[in-house]
């Protein structure tokens, strides 16, 4: 049976090259829905896809995930289309990072609705929709594991998610569905840019490194791989 994934972010970074990855390595997945901001950058991503992998489905989604009515809009016409979601990776994120006295609370609520509101929201959609996916797994960071100074919210939004992570793996069993949280260290995205700015990228982990790895969790050996918080880095 062919299945069909969704991925968030998936424009550039590591999202991009997860569906890259997948699109080439997993011949069980034949469709791959995509939810991203408009941009030339996911338009161009479509396109590649679509010129290299003409036996695969692809679905450009268009959303601010941190944007509540954009997001129901997406999965609306998910529902709308009769598309069957078998496994979700939330990878999109968001920080500004700032100090504890610079911080803007909506600035703050944007960050947790990016990273840990978008993710519960969409998991909980398929599931009220009647259809619960077989897989789920939430991409947070090692900054979710240790405070940072100047990186409050990100930190914070990255905790919750591993926490609710766990019990989303608890709560779901009753669907059958496996449910894994992976943390990877430094990496270099455009996001990693914003919090480390005069750091090499060519000196750290890249966004293919990850995607490697949610390779193998998503393959069969993945159903082996047990554990609360999954770290990645080099």
């Amino acid at each position: 049976m062919t299945e069909t994934l969704l991925v968030t972010g998936a424009s550039r970074g590591i999202g991009a090259s997860i569906v890259r990855k997948l699109a080439k390595s997993s011949p069980s997945i034949g469709c791959f829905v995509t939810i991203a901001r408009r941009s030339s950058d996911y338009d161009s991503f479509i396109e590649e896809m679509r010129a290299q992998h003409p036996n695969k489905t692809f679905i450009p989604l268009y959303a601010d995930v941190g944007d509540a009515e954009q997001l129901d809009a997406a999965m609306a016409e998910l529902q709308n289309r009769n598309i069957h979601v078998d496994g979700v990776i939330n990878n999109a994120g968001y920080t500004n990072p700032k100090s504890i006295n610079e911080i803007v609370i909506d600035d703050f609520l944007y960050t947790l609705k990016t990273n840990l509101i978008a993710p519960f929201s969409i998991v909980q959609n398929l599931i009220k929709r009647g259809h619960p996916p077989s897989l789920v797994i939430n991409i947070a960071s090692t900054a979710g594991m240790n405070g940072r100074p100047g990186w409050l919210t990100y930190s914070a939004s990255k905790a919750g998610l591993i926490n609710m992570t766990d019990v989303m793996r608890q709560e779901l069993k009753v669907y059958g569905t496996r449910v894994v949280c992976i943390s990877p260290g430094r990496c270099a995205t455009d996001l990693r840019k914003t919090l480390a700015p005069d750091e090499d990228p060519s000196t750290i982990m890249q966004p293919e490194d990850v995607a490697d790895v949610i390779a193998i969790l998503v393959s069969d050996a993945g159903r082996l791989i047990d554990s609360q918080n999954l770290v990645v880095r080099t």
